[in-house]
């Protein structure tokens, strides 16, 4: 991975490694500036080797606030907050790029609930959102272009290396490009040419503004891979007209449009995409421009980025995701520690799925991230305890591995012959096979700090007893939840855990109903496992749509695969009961009876009960100290028990 390790110049500044963090919302602005808790956030990535940070979007004109905890450099006041930041990241020879950003048309939220007026090249909605802009006169157009300017003066006032114009996923410079969107007759619309001008002139007045010692380059999808998207010939004839023009020290690649649902599935992509898949797009980028390219989407692995590098396709590759789940990731593979790397699994739950929610950022491996104010720096125990842990899930695993870190001597118990509980079920589902790298990643922390492991063990009360531990972290899960059912004569009814378990084989074959009651990838996986075995099948949620409770672009890889394979979605139904040959529903909103027929199998995904008869046992004795963490508290996903195996092992 010598490539990757290399210095690479742009324009007038030099990154000491391909490796960086490219412009991603943290939810860590406080009334537009920056804040002590971003400032962390950013240290750890640099202390952790990156060779280069680009800050999320900087507003650069009142109409850019595209959520309410947007950062914005329309004032001085942001000048400190950056300042900020360069301190923090400097010491550890990381450079530091901010990016300069209007939305357009494509604003998520207003400041106070009522919907803003928003802006664009002309009065073309977009899909996602359901915006309807005002076309922008020539006069306002001239403001914002001044406030571009203004916002880099101020990143660099801050000490910045590098400003950055957010030209890609649809936002206002590529509507101007995209001739679906700019129906212009003026002198910014109409050929390519009149339609690049507004990026040109933004560039030309950034580059005026800055001088020659700042670094100046912009963000564009090589696609939007839309129907109504700017496409990849007039994108590459952007970018080769603004490096002719000499107005740019790099270009960074990526895919997509925040203006559709298939389209913005490209700004975070999950695991159903192929690592790197936007390498090709990047590569042909390099073909028509002299200055280095960056690329990103989906590079999770230092060699999947050293690979992209050494076939040429990129000078340096974007590792946002692998960052915000191993902020040490550089350093492990620049010292050849790659078996220690936290590989992120692209499960979208707690980086993109937090922004999208209006929370700080964090991830379901790492929820040390976002929080590093209070857990950035491992706090060794005074004394070293005997701590019990039960249960070898996500959450007994993260607890076993921080008390360990701690100084602590962990023994960890789990009743089955391997790790993993629920974990695993999710792994074995179609293209959720990721996922089970969460639990490879959790033993091995806990292994190398020294925790000890007894499987095929399942603890008693009173060998816990025995033990006298200093403190007992509870950990054992939950089961499959069935609900009480009317049945009639001997319906074939399985728990979708157990089918899970059989890989998708299930008898009678035939029409098949899944009762997904919580709408999250348990009910979508069983569905398609069965299809793909031959079933019949019809998917019966109680919400809106399945996948309900899933971030958004995960959801819409999955009901993607739903209507691809023919799979029947029944929405707003609950399960009643089943006899040999029908299923029974009602209709949440009504009332109503609504009846499959010829239904020969129910499967039910009806969530989980807490496995907590341990939990209740030791939590009765005052000689012991007790915690209780992840789904033998209250059933919830994988995030939640992590995060709490941690503060558990944090207070021993």
């Amino acid at each position: 991975m010598e490539r990757l390790f290399e210095p690479l110049a742009i324009g007038p500044v030099t990154i000491k490694n391909r490796i960086f963090s490219s412009g991603h919302d943290t939810v860590m602005a406080e009334d537009g500036l920056v804040t002590d808790q971003l400032v962390e956030y950013h240290r750890a990535r640099a202390e952790g080797g990156a060779g280069l940070i680009v800050m999320q979007v900087s507003g650069v004109h009142e109409s850019a606030r595209y959520t309410s905890h947007v950062l914005m450099a329309t004032e001085d006041s942001s000048i400190p907050g950056y300042a900020k930041v360069a301190a923090a990241v400097h010491p550890s020879g990381c450079k530091i790029f901010g990016q300069l950003f209007h939305p357009g048309r494509e604003v998520m939220e207003s400041q106070d609930g009522s919907m803003p007026v928003t802006w664009s090249a002309s009065s073309v909605p977009n899909e996602r959102f359901k915006v309807m802009p005002r076309e922008l006169d020539e006069r306002t157009i001239a403001e914002i272009v001044v406030g571009y300017a203004a916002a880099a003066l101020r990143l660099q006032a801050g000490g910045l290396d590098g400003v950055e114009v957010v030209a890609s996923h649809g936002y206002l410079p590529a509507q101007f490009l995209n001739s679906s969107v700019n129906r212009r007759s003026d002198s910014y619309g109409g050929d390519l040419g009149n339609r690049l001008r507004f990026l040109r002139e933004i560039l030309e007045a950034v580059r005026a503004a800055v001088g020659p010692t700042m670094a100046v380059g912009i963000r564009i999808s090589g696609d939007e891979l839309d129907p109504s998207g700017l496409v990849e010939d007039d994108a590459l004839a952007a970018c080769a007209e603004l490096d002719r023009l000499g107005l740019l020290d790099y270009v960074s690649v990526t895919v997509g449009t925040s203006a559709s649902l298939s389209g913005s599935d490209h700004i975070v992509p999950p695991m159903s995409y192929a690592v790197g898949y936007t390498a090709s797009y990047a590569a042909r980028v390099k073909k028509v421009v002299k200055v280095p390219v960056l690329v990103a989407g989906r590079i999770n692995q230092p060699q999947d980025a050293a690979r992209i590098i050494e076939q040429g396709s990129a000078d340096a590759c974007a590792m946002t995701r692998a960052l915000i789940c191993d902020p040490e990731m550089p350093a492990k593979a620049m010292e050849g520690r790659a078996e220690e790397i936290r590989a992120c699994i692209a499960c979208n739950q707690a980086c993109i799925g937090h922004f999208h929610a209006g929370y700080p950022i964090s991830c379901i491996q790492h929820p040390e991230t976002g929080r590093e104010l209070l857990y950035g720096r491992i706090r060794r125990a005074t004394v070293s305890r005997n701590v019990v842990v039960i249960g070898g899930g996500p959450a007994g695993l993260k607890a076993a591995a921080v008390a360990a870190e701690r100084g602590h001597s962990v023994t960890l118990f789990e009743a089955r012959s391997r790790l993993g509980g629920q974990v695993r079920l999710a792994s074995a589902l179609p293209e959720r096979e990721e996922f089970g790298g969460a639990i490879d990643n959790l033993y091995g922390e806990a292994s190398r700090a020294g925790a000890r492991f007894e499987l095929g063990h399942a603890a008693t009360a009173d060998e816990v007893r025995r033990m006298a531990p200093a403190a007992v972290v509870v950990a054992t899960g939950a089961k499959p939840r069935r609900p009480e059912l009317e049945t009639m004569g001997t319906p074939s009814i399985s728990d979708a855990w157990a089918v899970i378990s059989a890989g998708g084989r299930l008898k009678p074959q035939g029409r098949t109903v899944v009762a997904d009651w919580r709408s999250d990838w348990v009910g979508i996986g069983v569905a398609r496992m069965l299809a793909a075995n031959g079933h019949s099948v019809v998917i019966a949620v109680g919400g809106y749509a399945p996948g309900e409770s899933l971030q958004q672009y995960v959801r819409d890889s999955l009901v993607r695969s739903l209507y691809r394979e023919r799979i029947e979605i029944m929405p707003l139904v609950r399960i009643v009961g089943a006899d040999e040959d029908s299923v029974y529903l009602q209709h949440v909103l009504t009332g109503e009876p609504v009846i499959v027929e010829q239904a020969y199998n129910l499967v039910l995904a009806q969530g989980s009960l807490p496995e907590d008869e341990l939990l209740r046992e030791l939590a009765g004795d005052e000689n012991l100290s007790v915690t209780g963490i992840g789904d033998c508290l209250a059933p919830r996903t994988v995030e939640e028990a992590v995060l709490e195996g941690l503060r558990a092992a944090w207070t021993i």
